[in-house]
């Protein structure tokens, strides 16, 4: 009883649970110059008194050798240090070691001397969604703004510096308003009063952590609880079974008139496992709670519990009406509430100042910490929270990407751009011309010959035609580009929509000359070939033509009576070489519109397709290649929102 009492009063003055020889370490412990500090966090203040010029006090010397012999080195002994640079296993208040069955993973040694890490891997889904965020992350540094993806970065950070964390403690944060009383049920549910009560406010102005089993000096570390604000909740004991491995953490007003204890609640509830809201009969439905914390922490329900404090005030059923008006304000919030064996928040009401519920929330607790997956559930609410954030960022509206119909009319309109159609028509023309001119007869070709040789001035004059006024090339071009631009990046998000433009603009770029030069490399260029029956369409026209000139002969001969007369054969012959000459000049025409066609259109697909190629390298697989890294990070978002079975 007396040790009971000693013990209670020096919980009011230094802090409660801390025995005589864990006071005789910390005090040894304060002569000795710190070590640098970890990267998270650092040694507690707490342990190490320096002065205020920053040297150690005077006899280091002596304390060393005294902490030596109380708390051995790992240097002596082998051992490896955790996160916050003590050895495993070595408590950072009391020096003690963990040597129970259920010891961190970090004070195992194998064969080789090295050590397990304290935190579990993630393992199941939790693994898949985190690797999925990591992706998705890196994948869109170059695309989403860095601060869309802070909130993800945060959560992955956190993850990480979790998991070097001892996996058998779970973090539980009792936050609540200006006297609601989570002080009161800190100290009831610790057993011992550790936190300071009273009608001062704010009464509580930094985190007070209870640990419940030792190897929990990381998690603090990471929560930047000083040592001197660390307690036991029974000195030289490790408390109640059912709740081996808690660490609970009250914290100041969250609602408090100084911005630093908002600021440290803030803080301290982004990095905890889990949180006991306590809220009182009179401020219940204060919005600054529901606005500002269980809104947005909505989808944390499963780590959440809401509990109705000083329910002894309350007469008769008030205490029942006000917990139903209390789950109704929960559920407008979108809090899921665990009822029925359903996950979500739990809700009860309890008295701390009599005890009343209390034991009910101490079991409730307890099967809480002793199932070990509330860092997971933290973290798994953590992802659904960045996923619900990124939602804009990686969701289309509808579905993104390039047809063929609309990578076939890119190419029509820069073949219409580059002049393919036209192009081919001048082929055409210029083969059927050959042709003409080979196999037609020579009075027609005289004739076209004297037309050509025509002074000009000498056709009667013709009516100026109205040209409407066309685009340019250029112009065609640009279009183009628009418009298959609008057609990629219609229903993409804000981000991925802005790649796409600018993929296309960069390739743009330079198209227009490029495609000039292919209309004179990729052109029908020299004479159109001729094909293997023009020779004897050729000597059919040159016979019809000495028909008509051999008639002719025969004809002046027997008029000058140098040939018997007969008017009818010398006439049937020239008639023959007369009619002749355009018939075959006609069968030439006829056979030569099928190849001067394919011709035609043999030029037409060669610049169409050196154009298409032109547009496709320059523009349309910059635009693939955005629209398949969108892809790739929308499967990566598809896994990270997808919910933990």
């Amino acid at each position: 009883m007396e040790e009971t009492q000693e013990t209670e009063e020096t919980g009011r003055t230094e802090g409660a649970g801390r025995t005589e020889e864990t006071r005789r370490t910390e005090e040894a412990r304060e002569t000795v110059p710190p070590p640098p500090p970890p990267p998270r966090g650092g040694w507690d203040d707490g342990l190490i008194a320096r002065r205020a010029d920053g040297r150690s006090a005077p006899g280091a010397l002596d304390a060393l050798e005294a902490l030596d012999a109380l708390v051995p080195l790992p240097e002596a002994t082998g051992a490896s240090t955790g996160a916050s640079g003590r050895p495993d296993g070595v408590d950072g208040l009391t020096g003690a070691r963990d040597d129970s069955p259920g010891a961190a993973a970090g004070t195992l040694l194998d064969g080789s001397g090295a050590h397990t890490p304290i935190g579990g891997a993630y393992g199941g889904a939790l693994r898949v969604r985190l690797d999925a965020l990591g992706e998705l992350v890196g994948l869109s540094r170059t695309r989403v703004e860095g601060a869309v993806l802070a909130e993800a970065g945060r959560v992955l950070d956190e993850a990480s510096a979790r998991q070097r964390l001892s996996s058998r403690h779970t973090v539980v944060a009792i936050a609540g308003a200006t006297g609601s009383g989570k002080s009161t049920l800190f100290n009831a549910l610790a057993g011992v009063p550790i936190s300071e009560t009273g009608l001062r406010r704010p009464t509580t102005s930094a985190p007070i952590a209870c640990m419940w089993s030792d190897g929990a000096a990381g998690l603090l570390d990471r929560l930047a609880i000083p040592g001197r604000l660390r307690r036991r909740p029974l000195a030289g004991g490790d408390g109640d079974e059912e709740l081996h491995g808690l660490v609970l953490v009250d914290l100041p007003d969250h609602d408090s008139a100084v911005v630093r204890h908002r600021e440290q609640v803030d803080r301290v509830l982004a990095l905890v496992d889990a949180v006991i809201w306590v809220v009182d009969p009179e401020k219940y439905a204060d919005a600054a709670l529901h606005e500002r914390y269980l809104r947005p922490l909505a989808g944390h329900a499963e780590i959440t519990f809401v509990v109705l404090n000083q329910v002894d005030r309350l007469p008769g059923d008030a205490a029942d009406q006000v917990l139903d008006d209390l789950r109704r304000l929960l559920d407008e919030d979108g809090m899921a509430l665990g009822e029925h064996g359903e996950p979500g928040a739990t809700v009860l009401a309890l008295s701390a100042l009599t005890g009343q519920g209390v034991g009910e929330l101490r079991e409730l607790l307890g099967h809480f910490v002793q199932d070990r997956s509330a860092p997971a559930r933290r973290l798994s609410a953590d992802v659904d929270g960045a996923a619900h954030r990124l939602r804009s960022a990686y969701v289309a509206e509808g579905r993104a990407g390039l047809g063929e119909r609309a990578r076939e009319q890119f190419a029509d309109r820069l073949a219409w751009a580059v002049g393919a159609v036209a192009a081919g028509e001048a082929a055409e023309r210029e083969w059927r011309r050959n042709a003409g001119r080979a196999c037609g007869t020579p009075w027609l070709r005289l004739w076209r010959w004297y037309e050509s040789r025509r002074r000009p001035g000498c056709e009667p004059p013709r009516a100026p035609e109205v040209v409407e006024e066309e685009m340019t090339a250029r112009q065609r071009v640009e279009q183009a580009v628009r418009t298959v631009v609008d057609e990629a990046s219609a229903g993409l998000p804000t981000p991925w929509a802005h790649a796409v433009r600018e993929a296309a603009v960069r390739g743009a770029r330079g198209l227009p000359e490029a495609l000039d030069e292919l209309a004179v490399t990729a052109g029908p260029g020299g004479r159109p070939p001729r094909p293997a029956w023009w020779p004897a369409a050729v000597l059919a026209q040159a016979a019809m033509t000495l028909l008509q000139f051999f008639g002719a002969l025969w004809l002046v001969g027997q008029i000058v009576g140098a040939l018997e007369p007969g008017l009818l054969p010398p006439v049937l012959v020239m008639l023959a070489g007369i009619i002749g000459g355009p018939f075959v000049e006609w069968a030439c025409g006829a056979a030569a519109k099928g190849p001067a066609r394919r011709y035609g259109q043999d030029a037409e697909r060669r610049l169409r397709e050196a154009a298409a190629g032109c547009g496709r390298a320059r523009v349309l697989d910059p635009i693939s290649a955005e629209l398949m890294r969108y892809r790739e990070v929308r499967e990566q978002y598809v896994t990270v929102s997808r919910t933990v079975g």
